[in-house]
């Protein structure tokens, strides 16, 4: 539910999208306490590894997880074995489980003697793996890594899970049990010195342990009735003012043969804003035991990673993220990146913010590790910004056009207005300047239709501080000149609105070039009077660069 975390990890996504700095770092800091785990069992002398689970919210999520391990991204290599990691989800246990059930694996082999198996006999030892993770002399014995999306509700028993990521919404106390049990399968049924069972314990991020129950009193006045709602819907009569627009998901930049990176921004790092260190507690009767306390923190593994490893990783990264939109050789735009990414890192447009971390090599480049998401992608601006040659966008393969047609009807008690000239029935207002908005778009000369971006799905995505989230523009408006026009009301400027703006601009600019949806603009409303000004310049076509309201 964190900011910096939910809009990215609910959309699909590519798998090579990278993670939020959030979740890197949280794997950074659980994956060194399941490797001291690791190391413990060994030195005990354990064959069998512990195991780490990340129940995932959805597949697009749990595919980005396993591409961050297999290419190293996230930095304990221990973890990052490719056959010892086990991607599960529902689909692919669906398949597993079409095999009959009592198959057998029989391998075949081709004239090159490399073993060939079929989908019916990779299926059948995926599902012999997932049922025998941790068992001596079984496929599973030796999996470490287990990424998976709704194993909740299946029978699944393994006794060596140690460490559990949560990454989805969870909202009931069953849905946490049920997760804190994939880990608290017993090990052992040694009795102890005090005639129990020795404690065994699993450790959890992500996961809420503590729900407090909603408590009231049968005494006190009645709750007033519930208003009644009005249903927002289309309505069939006024179909002709149906707006449509393309589903982009992403905007590609084609680039210029040589790379510069002149006239980049400083970015500003501040450790109070980064996990470096988290305490552990055992959780008794619901609350953490402050008796049984243990810290992870990142030092041991910064160590590891020097200087030049960090700029390799962040170009390496952006290589991945951007070389479709590069039309020379990758090695020479790997190069370029690389030297452009070791220039911004060891140059003074790394501001950390405190002394303490800014003066410590060891601390400075923890802080570089924990926002790594958020350098590459300032770099990454930096270099659209300086570089793009052109933008095209990428459209949502299964939706490709949005429209007000298919709005599912939804209710509200909130105050509403008809609409005139709005495929949308009533405007709902949230406040008195949108609705002054609304009622101008519904009577002005140059508008042809408009509605409100409430409940269509038109987002466009942007990236601030190294997260994807979602921006939901106002209002899209279609004029009598057959242009379209989204329009934001700002009453206020900051440096996430100015961001947002951008990715707006490259939006418009990105379906402008591909010429199939007509011409688009965007435009900033910040005060009550500038609307009809917009307007006429739009309608008009010209003021595209006005300061105020562009």
């Amino acid at each position: 539910m964190d900011p910096d975390v939910k809009d990215d990890i609910n959309r699909k996504a590519e798998e090579t999208e990278p993670l939020p700095d959030l979740i890197s770092g949280a794997y950074y800091l659980l994956g060194k306490d399941w490797l001291d785990t690791k190391q413990e069992w060994e030195h005990s002398g354990h064959t069998i590894p512990p195991v780490m689970i990340t129940v995932a919210n959805r597949t697009e999520t749990a595919a980005r997880i396993r591409y961050s391990f297999d290419h190293k991204q996230i930095l304990i290599d221990e973890l990052c074995k490719p056959e010892k990691t086990l991607h599960i989800d529902s689909k692919v246990l669906k398949e597993a489980e079409r095999s009959d059930e009592g198959a057998t694996i029989g391998f075949t082999a081709d004239e090159s003697g490399e073993i060939k198996l079929t989908k019916k006999q990779q299926a059948e030892l995926l599902r012999q793996k997932v049922d025998t993770v941790g068992k001596s002399g079984q496929p599973g014995e030796q999996v470490q890594n287990v990424i998976s999306v709704g194993m909740l509700s299946e029978g699944w028993d393994a006794k060596t899970v140690t460490h559990i990521m949560g990454l989805r919404a969870f909202s009931s106390q069953l849905l946490c049990e049920q997760v804190v049990g994939r880990g608290l399968r017993r090990a052992s049924y040694e009795v102890g010195e005090g005639g129990f069972f020795e404690a065994e314990y699993v450790n959890i991020f992500g996961v809420p342990f503590t729900f407090l129950p909603h408590e009231g009193g049968e005494n006190g006045p009645p709750p007033p009735p519930p208003l009644p709602k009005t249903a927002i819907e289309p309505v069939s009569e006024k179909q002709k003012f149906e707006i449509t627009w393309p589903n982009i998901i992403r905007v590609d930049h084609v680039y210029h043969p040589e790379l510069h990176l002149d006239e980049v921004e400083p970015i500003y790092l501040d450790p109070y804003e980064s996990v470096t260190q988290t305490e552990m507690a055992a959780i008794i009767a619901g609350k953490p035991n402050p008796a049984d306390l243990s810290e992870i923190d990142l030092k041991e593994i910064a160590e590891k990673f020097r200087t030049q490893t960090i700029v390799f990783e962040t170009a390496k990264r952006i290589f991945h993220n951007e070389k479709p939109g590069w039309k020379g050789s990758e090695g020479l735009f790997l190069a370029q990146l690389i030297r452009l990414v070791d220039g911004f890192i060891q140059s003074d447009k790394v501001v950390i913010i405190d002394d303490l971390f800014s003066n410590d090599p060891l601390r400075h480049r923890v802080m570089i590790l924990l926002n790594i998401n958020r350098i590459v992608q300032h770099v990454w601006n930096g270099l659209r910004a300086e570089n793009t040659d052109k933008v095209v966008p990428v459209f949502d393969s299964e939706n490709p056009i949005g429209s007000t047609g298919r709005m599912r009807t939804w209710y509200t008690t909130k105050p509403c207005a008809y609409t005139e000239r709005s495929h949308i029935n009533h405007v709902v207002v949230d406040c008195t300047w949108e609705a002054s908005e609304a009622y101008r778009l519904d009577k002005s000369k140059q508008v042809s239709a408009w509605v409100k971006n409430d409940h269509l799905g038109f987002s466009i995505l942007y990236n601030h501080r190294g997260a994807v989230r979602k921006y939901y523009p106002d209002f899209i408006v279609k004029l009598q000149n057959g242009e379209f026009l989204i329009l934001e009301t700002k009453e206020q400027d900051s440096d996430r609105d100015r961001k947002k703006r951008a990715y707006l601009q490259e939006w418009v600019k990105a379906v402008n070039n591909h010429g199939g949806f007509g011409t688009w603009h965007e435009a900033i409303s910040f005060s009550l009077n500038d609307l009809s000004e917009i307007l006429k310049n739009k309608f008009e076509g010209h003021g595209e660069n006005r300061e105020a309201g562009y």
